[in-house]
């Protein structure tokens, strides 16, 4: 039976049991040089193979460590036997290097906490970055789609009403029947006479046609335009006031003493009473609101309104026309 290999715990009196052998240990040298004068390479054991290859990796390493300690590259300690075979005996091959690890200092541990530190800011520093970058883009990108998407504009007429339109002079007075330009202000007449041409809306089907007011017996045809030539026609319409049924305020004007005096008994209409406004495809019925007495330059009575409105325009008192008569009434349906 073969023994196992041991050693000796005497740094001066080392031996190695190989084979059942005791071998001197004074060397690793000299136990290669025992080992192949005893046995051929072909009849040692796996376990003495083994030995002599780790024999043989020490004296290497041994080696090496003496080339460093010349050039001063390495510190060489002494040995440690009992480490060293019980390495051999388990298989385990040493680190090659022989340099002492050496406890860090105190300062050495505050600069590597230091340094860890500088680490762990950093990496918060950038993550700290990319957050506000990213919400920085989101908000620079809402204020572009915001710039992009612009909301429909309501076109805002170049033309603003300087009197309420259907204004003339009475046919009693020397010269008859003519438009009354006293009404207007002196120096805003070259205004009014530059817009006197104003371009007539191409004709539609949603465009009014027909006015009938039944408490007064009014029916009558209704023009684009609300000029001089228009009014000798019918009722006029205020361009750009809005059409039959649709949001916002058509202004009709008609004369009361002249061209039909379609609109002479205005004032005689009360709450309730109904103005229907025709179309080439329907008729709609506005139901009377308001009556009121106010002067030419009250041009407020023909603003937009939110809801579907028809405001009635004549001049007032009848054969005097110095003054306006407004009606207004509220859109109630539709056939």
């Amino acid at each position: 039976m073969r023994a196992r290999p041991d050693y000796a715990t005497s740094p001066k009196c080392q031996t190695l049991f190989l084979a059942g052998e005791i071998i001197p240990y004074p060397s690793t040298i000299g136990i290669i040089h025992a080992v192949a004068r005893k046995k051929s390479p072909e009849d040692l054991s796996a376990e003495e193979l083994r030995w002599l290859l780790v024999e043989k990796r020490r004296v290497a390493r041994q080696e090496r460590l003496e080339r460093y300690r010349r050039t001063g590259r390495a510190l060489v300690i002494a040995p440690d036997l009992d480490n060293s075979l019980e390495q051999m005996h388990s298989g385990e091959v040493a680190d090659d290097s022989a340099v002492e690890a050496r406890p860090r200092s105190k300062s050495r541990r505050i600069l590597d906490g230091f340094l860890l530190l500088v680490e762990i800011s950093a990496v918060v520093g950038f993550l700290f970055v990319l957050f506000n970058g990213l919400r920085l883009i989101q908000d620079l990108n809402k204020e572009v789609a915001s710039a992009l998407d612009q909301p429909t504009l309501t076109p805002t007429p170049l033309i603003v009403a300087i009197v309420l339109p259907s204004g003339n002079m009475p046919p009693t007075t020397a010269g008859g029947a003519r438009p009354n330009e006293a009404e207007i202000p002196e120096h805003l007449r070259p205004l009014v006479q530059s817009l006197a041409n104003i371009p007539v809306p191409t004709p539609g089907p949603e465009q009014a046609i027909r006015i009938q007011v039944p408490a007064i017996n009014v029916d009558a045809p209704v023009v684009q335009g609300d000029g001089w030539e228009q009014l000798k026609k019918g009722v006029a319409q205020h361009i750009p006031s809005t059409n039959p049924g649709k949001a916002g305020n058509m202004v009709l004007s008609a004369h009361n003493d002249i061209f039909g005096e379609i609109f002479r008994d205005l004032d005689r209409l009360k709450p309730g009473d109904e103005v229907v406004v025709f179309t080439n495809q329907r008729s709609y019925t506005y139901t009377v609101v308001q009556s009121q007495v106010v002067e030419p330059t009250k041009v407020e009575v023909m603003a937009a309104t939110k809801e579907p409105t028809v405001t009635l325009i004549s001049c007032y008192p009848y054969l005097v026309d110095d003054q306006r008569i407004v009606i207004t009434a509220r859109l109630q349906g539709e056939s």
